[in-house]
């Protein structure tokens, strides 16, 4: 058997790259800039002292239409070329030169691979540091590539990339764009950077700068973001994580945040921008921070413009999310105002941590009001004015029922909103003598005032004619009186009672082997029928009793039925539903009637 080598072709490595690896062609300025910088660190290594200038020039700068990067870097001799430039793909001679140690961006040369995102040819004219002549490189889109001394000798150590855009791509050499581009991707860098003679690196990160007082740094990192992010942030927090080493800063969101979007933020590695829309670094649930960092230990992903999800990654997120649990906390205790301001805005981004974490657990007990029919109150004062904490799971159901407990003393928190079911669940978590149960509005009945006998004997015929009415419906009809008066008629049903009723319907439907398996669920005793309880409090109410026309007054509880169901969002059955349409039509039919035997 013969071994033979794999054949590349390099125009479908750069046709992969381009459509599969990089974002977008501007990459190249990013990868030119991460040689340069790669190679003046090598160079530094054993020369500290040695100069540390990147030098890009545009097209508009040379003249000849050609792109030009040019550093003071380590450079490479004609032997360093063969091995670097001439393979794709193989570290292990990256790693015998010294080009893969820990304080390099990426590795030396490969970069030169996205050069050819924008250009069909790259020149390189290197002269080591080492000694010995300036070497050209030049090396085609197809995977050729020639070597030879080059024409002019460079003045001192270091490299020079040369690249002309191919047609089509030029938008990605000119001056204005190649500026913008290595603004954004080494404006922090530690060295010297220019394009056509103009700088574009400063003072390094925001977050290192020394201020002269602490209010003049909090109205430049105010600045900093509204610059970066276009708004100005409710709080600024600083970041550090030691063993990622990652410092940045964090910004609080001013206005709400959908959790549901995946918040990005804009990652440095070793101060070249690794991409502004990383995801991950933060943990879910802190979708109201932006963050700004530069991290020296975390890996990049193939492409550089991620972060690769491991351990240290998990460790990260989790310190991160730490940092802004601490801070919340410090609010609690140091600004209540401030903090309650914070909740009013991104109460979802707590509710979500109080899920998983005691402390901010308590922080929602104590601080984040909630919708109860007290009024909006933190649950620890709930549980100050009720000896149990009782709630409702769907807003419709509070709404329907909020007033009617209120009215009989029972306290009951609206459960229906975000993550707020699941928080009220977990309070027994903080104190096991916490008390929480859901509101069964069956429940409700054994508050509400029995009629007097004899007021309830004269209505008698009324009340047999509505259960007459309603039999067909399955529901119950009583006579109670409660508050509030306003509310003529109150639609309740047990959970259990509904759960096997709905299971016992399915049943009929389903086939033999899907009923035999419900069957199994059914507990065999006939759940109690839901009842329609009838206000004697109430003056529309009273005066339907008294209409002396039956019909009329059948149509009348029929129609009371109808919206009860509704007030309640139950769902309606088709014999609802034709209940609802008779009950009003005959309604209508009986409002414009002649007592002539005419129609108005």
């Amino acid at each position: 058997m013969v071994e033979r080598a794999f054949q590349v072709d390099l125009r479908g490595v750069v046709d992969l790259l381009s459509h599969h690896l990089y974002a977008s062609p501007r990459v190249y300025v990013r990868e030119l800039l991460q040689n340069a910088v790669d190679a003046i660190t090598a160079r530094r290594s054993a020369e500290p002292d040695c100069p540390a200038r990147v030098d890009i020039e545009s097209p508009e700068r040379t003249g000849d239409g050609t792109v030009r990067v040019h550093d003071t870097g380590i450079g490479l001799t004609e032997a360093e070329i063969h091995e670097l430039l001439a393979t794709i793909g193989r570290s292990s001679k990256r790693d015998d030169l010294g080009f893969s140690r820990h304080e390099f961006l990426g590795q030396f040369g490969i970069g030169l691979l996205a050069c050819f995102l924008v250009a069909d040819e790259v020149r390189m004219l290197t002269r080591s540091a080492a000694g010995g002549t300036t070497m050209e490189w030049r090396g085609h889109a197809d995977g050729r590539y020639e070597i030879a001394p080059a024409p002019t000798e460079r003045a001192e150590p270091g490299s020079t990339v040369i690249l002309r855009a191919r047609p089509g791509v030029e938008q990605w050499s000119g001056a204005t764009v190649i500026a913008e581009l290595a603004e954004l991707f080494g404006g922090l860098l530690p060295i010297e950077v220019t394009v056509d003679g103009r700088p574009v690196t400063g003072d390094g990160p925001p977050w290192l700068v020394p201020y002269p007082t602490t209010a003049d740094r909090r109205h430049a990192l105010a600045d900093y973001a509204e610059d970066l992010f276009g708004f100005t942030p409710f709080a600024v927090l600083d970041l550090a994580v030691p063993e990622a080493g990652l410092t940045g800063l964090a910004f609080v969101l001013p206005q709400a945040a959908n959790p549901a979007a995946h918040a990005g933020h804009r990652v440095y590695l070793k101060r070249m921008l690794l991409a502004e829309n990383v995801e991950g670094l933060l943990p879910d649930w802190a979708f109201f921070v932006r963050c700004v960092v530069d991290v020296t230990e975390l890996r990049p992903t193939a492409s550089r413009e991620a972060l690769y999800d491991d351990e240290l990654l998990d460790a990260t997120r989790e310190r991160l999310g730490d940092r802004i649990r601490d801070w919340l906390m410090e609010l609690s205790t140091t600004d209540p105002g401030r903090l309650a301001e914070f909740l009013r805005v991104h109460q979802l981004g707590v509710k979500a941590l109080a899920l998983h974490d005691d402390e901010m657990l308590r922080l929602v007990d104590s601080w984040l009001p909630l919708e109860t029919n007290a009024g909006a109150l933190p649950l620890a004062e709930f549980r100050r004015r009720f000896d149990t904490l009782r709630y409702t799971t769907s807003v419709e159901e509070f709404r329907q029922l909020a007033a009617v407990a209120g009215a009989q003393g029972i306290g009951v928190v609206n459960g229906g909103y975000t993550y707020d079911t699941e928080i009220l669940q977990r309070l027994p978590v903080l104190d096991p003598a916490i008390q929480v149960s859901r509101l069964d509005p069956a429940e409700l009945a054994t508050h509400f005032e029995l009629v007097d006998p004899h007021t309830e004997l004269g209505l008698r015929p009324f009340l047999t004619a509505a259960q007459r009415a309603l039999d067909r419906l399955d529901c119950e009809v009583a006579l109670r009186a409660f508050d509030p008066p306003s509310l003529p008629a109150l639609y309740l049903v047990d959970r259990d009672n509904q759960h096997r009723a709905e299971l016992r319907a399915t049943r009929k439907v389903a086939d033999d082997l899907w009923a035999d398996v419900l069957s199994a669920f059914d507990a065999g005793d006939e759940p109690d029928r839901p009842q329609l309880v009838l206000n004697h409090r109430n003056p529309l109410l009273r005066r339907i009793a008294a209409v002396p026309d039956p019909r009329l007054a059948v149509l009348a509880v029929e129609s009371l039925y109808a919206q009860s169901l509704l007030l309640g969002q139950h769902p309606l059955r088709p014999a609802d539903t034709a209940l609802l349409n008779r009950s009003f039509a005959g309604l209508l039919e009986w409002a414009v009637h002649d007592p002539q035997g005419e129609i108005a």
